[in-house]
């Protein structure tokens, strides 16, 4: 097989990967360059989506703090929060925003050319940065892209997915085999540093906010080298998501900061009804939103509620929402008029692969940031807008860490890294799957049992099924395309997302069962890995 070098190599192009490759190109002398990979195409990622903006507590605004801040993501984590990640993330946000301004980030201003601040839920200030309205991801992706294609010590390699990572008989990670789409082949990268910077899961769930290339990758990958992966119970539903027919499965997103702005949640008799589940109402956490509309629509029988944004003054409403405003208007709805269907879907993984701050996960030499790791900062339920925040803060300190690392390549390859190349040169078995087909009913399943409310009961159906989809699809190594490899990883998150639902005998956040409505006193993570190639282990 072909080989390559490079002393960093970041799989992924979100904001999280694009903002390490800058930082660290710039803070360390790499003699073999930077590599980042990306399955489809730079830049595309679920923070590209990213609508109401990046937290920033700023010396700019006067009305906000770090305690502040600390204390709202600390209620809306419902106790599962690591207060330290919390306060570090939070206080590194003036120096670390302002460096991406530095960068070339546009965040809007007012005509006095002072940055402006949005409120969403569970915050109790403004203190939403956002950009272009409401394309606050696309706004920060495209400025850090420009800048990644004009070094010449980053390398882009789209159209590839990393597909097992090279761990040695000492457990450090030496790189990643990856499979090229256009060339049809499998590769390997060699890399002293391996940063997954991945993004989600949402397209395990039926309806998703998520773009098509959010299945999980990261998670699948790092399990399956023996990380371990913390609190993955907990998928956030997002309470508002364009809802024009049940067929719709990837929905756009109607971001929470048109509630932030005053928009009213409404039933199908356009009565409001926030008011009978949360003191604050639309302004509520997003878990508690979200089953909510989930309770009414069950309760109603119907497919959707409604979002009334035409109390929000018309020009302040198009100035604010243009992206939102453009997609409504091309399914024939005038927000400033006509009511929204909404309902909820997947959206984002708090829990993720165990890591810190600054990106170490549980083996050496690999690294993990953004949306794909757990670093404590969302808990059961995340603060909005934190995610953008924890993706440039993680990412800063991740170039910190490894400006005093050994970044030379690898030389030792062992018998263990042996073995996994081996298994990548052998013949592929003739079997044929219609995966379109298969990931359609994981998804169903996953939508149905392990949803916004859980049970034993519907948590044990999906694992069996889950349990027999994968004994029906032999390609638990080498597969044959990049659709293949993401159905292989679908399976695996689905799985570890279920065995974790199944542990936690409690409600917490996003994570709510019916067969265990109370929140315990006692409040511990899930913590689960791989010890061979047939068992899970609960480690905490």
């Amino acid at each position: 097989m072909k080989y390559s070098e490079y002393s960093v190599v970041i799989i992924g192009s979100g904001i999280a990967g694009l903002y390490a490759a800058l930082k660290i190109v710039k803070q360390i002398n790499l003699p073999e360059g930077i590599l980042i990979i990306t399955k489809s195409t730079l830049g595309e990622s679920n923070s590209k989506y990213a609508q109401g903006g990046i937290v920033g507590v700023v010396h700019q605004n006067k009305c906000d703090s770090v305690d502040l801040h600390v204390k709202d993501t600390l209620k809306a984590g419902a106790g599962l929060c690591d207060e330290n990640s919390v306060r570090g993330i939070s206080e590194a946000s003036d120096e670390v925003l302002n460096d991406l301004i530095e960068t070339g980030v546009k965040f809007d201003k007012n005509k006095s050319g002072d940055l402006t601040f949005t409120l969403e839920a569970a915050h109790s200030v403004r203190r939403i940065l956002h950009c272009g309205g409401d394309a606050t991801g696309a706004g920060i992706t495209k400025a850090l892209c420009e800048k990644v294609l004009e070094n010449p010590n980053i390398s882009v390699q789209e159209n590839t997915i990393a597909v097992e990572l090279l761990i040695d008989s000492d457990k450090i990670c030496k790189g990643v085999i990856v499979y090229n789409e256009l060339s049809g082949e499998h590769e390997i990268v060699y890399t002293s540093a391996l940063v997954l910077a991945t993004g989600g899961v949402g397209q395990v769930y039926k309806y998703t906010t998520n773009p098509i290339c959010a299945t999980g990758d990261g998670v699948a990958l790092a399990y399956d080298a023996g990380a371990i992966i913390q609190d993955m119970e907990f998928i956030q539903f997002h309470p508002t998501a364009l809802a024009l027919s049940v067929n719709d499965k990837n929905r756009f997103l109607i971001s929470e900061a048109v509630r932030g702005e005053g928009a009213k949640l409404l039933d199908k008799n356009g009565i409001e009804f926030m008011s009978k589940y949360h003191d604050k109402k639309e302004l509520a956490p997003r878990d508690i939103v979200a089953r909510a509309i989930f309770s009414e629509m069950k309760k109603e029988n119907i497919s959707s509620v409604y979002l009334n944004a035409s109390i929000i003054d018309s020009s302040k409403l198009f100035n604010r929402f243009p992206t939102i405003s453009k997609k409504c208007i091309e399914n024939g709805i005038d927000i400033s008029k006509a009511l929204i269907p909404v309902a909820p879907a997947a959206h984002y993984t708090m829990g993720g692969v165990k890591s810190t701050i600054e990106g170490r996960t549980s083996i050496r030499g690999l690294y993990a940031i953004g949306e794909v790791a757990s670093t404590g900062l969302h808990g059961a339920n995340r603060l909005a807008s934190n995610s953008l925040l924890e993706c440039v803060v993680c990412a800063y300190q991740l170039a910190d860490l490894l400006s005093f690392a050994n970044l030379s390549i690898p030389k030792k390859i062992d018998d263990s890294i042996r073995k996994i190349i081996e298994k990548y040169s052998a013949p592929i078995s003739e079997d044929e799957y219609d995966i379109l087909t298969l990931k359609n009913s994981l998804k169903d399943l996953m939508w149905d049992n392990v949803g916004i409310i859980r049970s034993k009961e519907s948590l044990e159906k999906a694992k069996k099924i889950v349990d027999n989809l994968k004994s029906k699809f032999t390609r638990d190594r080498k597969c044959l395309n990049i659709e293949e490899y993401e159905y292989r990883n679908m399976l695996t998150v689905s799985s570890i997302i279920i065995d974790s639902a199944l542990n936690r005998k409690e409600s917490r956040g996003a994570h709510s069962r019916v067969d265990y409505t109370q929140m315990d006193a006692e409040v511990k993570h899930t913590e689960i890995m791989k010890i061979n190639e047939r068992e899970l282990i609960n480690v905490k």
